[in-house]
């Protein structure tokens, strides 16, 4: 006999450009550009819909889709955070079947053009390649509990990096290195205290930090560095209970140019993303 398990539906991928038009007299009138991908989940009373097929309490996924847009058109929110909850309650308050609303956001590393050391008012372009990211969940009658993060933070090193001292058995080839580059494309999540926050400035510091760790630390594995990343982080950002890295290890080998005549005193590489090392953790108080 079968019954029907946790469920949940909603909408993904729905893409949303914003421009807002500032007027300012001091410095002069400029747009701020956005693009987000929005992913709407809703948990609650839909059994029947599953079972009995009774659509009577389905919200359909177009709808949602268009109500990303009309909360869009009106809300004031700077952030993705902010814009995550505001979204989210709108559909709590207007759905009182539903018991739990999650909303995730990804927003594209547009940044303004500097041209001839003066920012631009109405240009853009597109950094990266990481997207600020937020998982934003609240049950009827509870806090929401909001992630944010940042994926694909593509960063590298080209020494203080080293990797000795490991097991070495019949199946061992890797040589231990004590010089070499370091490279990440990494994911990285962390979990407010609180929704109340200054949420920019924390993911200011936040990222500045792990930067700030990655660029000077004299690294003895990726582990050594992720760790030492993440208690940066929190010492940055008092707002944060634990902060989560994945850092995969893109690797960039020693190229062998004996068969040609020439040496390679750590100059020439071969990178490769695939198979890397995958390292992971989470850092918390």
């Amino acid at each position: 006999m079968a019954r029907l398990g946790e469920n949940c539906y909603g909408k993904s991928r729905v893409r949303i450009s914003r421009i807002t038009r500032i007027q300012d007299p001091q410095k002069g009138d400029r747009h701020e550009f956005q693009e987000w991908t929005v992913r709407v989940l809703l948990h609650g009373d839909f059994d029947a819909s599953f079972t009995a097929t009774d659509n009577s309490k389905i919200l359909p996924t177009d709808t949602m889709k268009n109500t990303v847009y009309s909360i869009a058109r009106d809300s004031k929110a700077a952030t993705i955070e902010e814009f995550a909850m505001e979204l989210g309650d709108y559909l709590l308050h207007e759905n009182a079947h539903v018991s739990k609303v999650g909303i995730e956001i990804e927003e594209k590393a547009w940044e303004r053009m500097v041209i001839d050391g003066v920012p631009e008012a109405t240009a853009f372009r597109l950094a990266g390649p990481e997207v600020q990211t937020v998982e934003a969940v609240r049950e009827r009658g509870k806090p929401w509990a909001i992630a944010a993060g940042i994926d694909g933070l593509t960063i590298l090193k080209t020494t203080k990096s080293a990797f000795t001292g490991y097991i070495q058995d019949r199946l061992t080839t890797l040589k231990p290195a004590t010089d070499r580059i370091f490279g990440t494309r990494a994911t990285v999540t962390w979990d407010y205290m609180s929704p109340s926050q200054n949420f920019a400035a924390a993911r200011t510091r936040i990222v500045s930090a792990l930067l700030r760790e990655f660029a000077a630390h004299n690294s003895m594995s990726v582990q050594h560095t992720l760790f030492d990343m993440g208690k940066a982080a929190l010492e940055a950002a008092p707002e944060i209970a634990r902060i989560h890295l994945a850092m995969p290890n893109l690797h960039h080998l020693l190229a062998d140019l004996s068969p040609f005549g020439q040496d390679n005193p750590n100059h020439i590489f071969a990178p490769i993303d695939e198979p890397h090392g995958a390292i992971e953790a989470t850092i918390e108080r």
